[in-house]
């Protein structure tokens, strides 16, 4: 029993060839894979790319923040030249990029600037005062315009030119006082008229005011009575203060003073004939203009004023004023009398003044009278 269980093994013949087949090469699997396995290629592409799309999206972050630092940057030194240009008043052409109801939109450097269409200069409507400003603003785009800045306010955003200012400051030193111009009525107020001058090129470069006082010397209650948008009238320049860039106009001492006609008319007289005793009088023969006996009283003690006569007395066609008013005749004074015309209402009076004073002194005492007459 022993000798039986210590019988060698079977032989390994005894098996099937199957059973002892040899496992399949490991090369054969690896034959049909890339190398290294699929799986772990697919991974570092994914990997590789994730890496550049980083490395991208941090490239493109830091060009877009230098980008805007620069940007910030010129926008910082566009604001302090535009300051600069502002304080010196300096005249820029800039062009126009656009336009829109309420004007037009210039670009200087990287920013754009606003310019209103009231601060726009009268040349451009003048052209053709039918058409809405808002048309005309329309043509100026493409275009380039001097203006001047008016403000630059980075903290709001805003900036904003003017091209009348620019105007001004060009052609404001032809004006004169005496000038006459020709002109067309612009905005029409209660207090008066705003009228463009044509300048010898042909252009209306400039807009004065013509006050209410200014329009007519007939009495003027409402200026549109009497003047309306784009009418063309003659003007004389009265007043030009160079501060506040205004122009001082008058339609009305370019026509005759109603009151001479009616006085020549109504009471002619010799152009040798002076005053005397038959043609004038004292306040105490004729009925005289309410206030104006006060008024002559009172001249009589101004140094240089000696006497006091009164002339003729005539009623006017039109009202020029309710209330009284003094003139002094641009008449040269003849044997030291100047005279005075005294209005109020239609009636006119002649008053003489015998006087030691120039006409410019015998102007001063009127004033210094009128001032202390209520």
């Amino acid at each position: 029993m022993l000798a039986a269980s210590l019988k060698p093994p079977p032989s390994l013949a005894a098996f099937p060839s199957t059973a002892l087949a040899p496992a399949p090469a490991t090369t054969s699997f690896a034959a049909r894979l890339p190398r290294g396995g699929g799986r772990l290629n697919l991974s570092a592409a994914a990997t590789a790319e994730s890496a550049d799309a980083a490395v991208s999206q941090e490239n493109a972050a830091s060009v877009s923040a230098a980008f805007d630092e620069a940007r910030l940057a010129q926008f910082a030194a566009d604001w302090q030249a535009v300051r600069a240009d502002k304080a010196q008043g300096k005249i820029l052409t800039l062009p126009v990029l656009r336009s829109n109801t309420g004007g037009v939109i210039l670009k200087y450097s990287s920013m754009q600037g606003f310019v209103p269409n009231p601060l726009l200069s009268p040349a451009h409507w003048c052209k053709d005062p039918k058409r809405p400003i808002q048309e005309v603003t329309k043509d100026l785009v493409g275009s380039s315009i001097s203006v001047k800045v008016v403000e630059a306010n980075e903290g709001e955003k805003k900036l904003v030119f003017s091209e009348k200012d620019a105007s001004w400051s060009t052609y404001s030193s032809q004006v004169k006082i005496g000038d006459t111009y020709d002109g067309i009525v612009g905005s029409v107020f209660h207090y008066g008229a705003f009228v463009h001058l044509r300048f010898p090129d042909g252009n209306y470069h400039l807009t004065g005011l013509v006050h209410i006082s200014e329009v007519s010397w007939d009495l003027v209650q409402d200026v549109q009575d009497f003047l309306s948008e784009g009418d063309t009238v003659k003007l004389i320049v009265v007043n030009v203060d160079v501060e506040k860039s205004r122009i001082g106009l008058s339609i009305r001492q370019l026509e005759e003073d109603p009151l001479l006609e009616t006085l020549d008319k109504i009471i002619p007289l010799d152009p040798d004939l002076s005053p005397d005793a038959e043609t004038t009088s004292s306040p105490a023969e004729i009925e005289l203009l309410p206030g104006l006996e006060g008024i002559c009283n009172e001249l009589l003690q101004e140094d240089g004023i000696t006497d006091v006569k009164f002339g003729r007395q005539a009623l006017e066609k039109r009202v020029v004023s309710q209330d009284l008013e003094l003139w002094l005749s641009s008449v040269p004074a003849k044997d030291n009398q100047y005279k005075l015309l005294a209005r109020a209402g239609r009636q006119v009076q002649e008053v003489y003044l015998t006087t030691s004073l120039d006409q410019e002194g015998v102007k001063k005492a009127v004033q210094r009278v009128l001032g202390r007459v209520p």
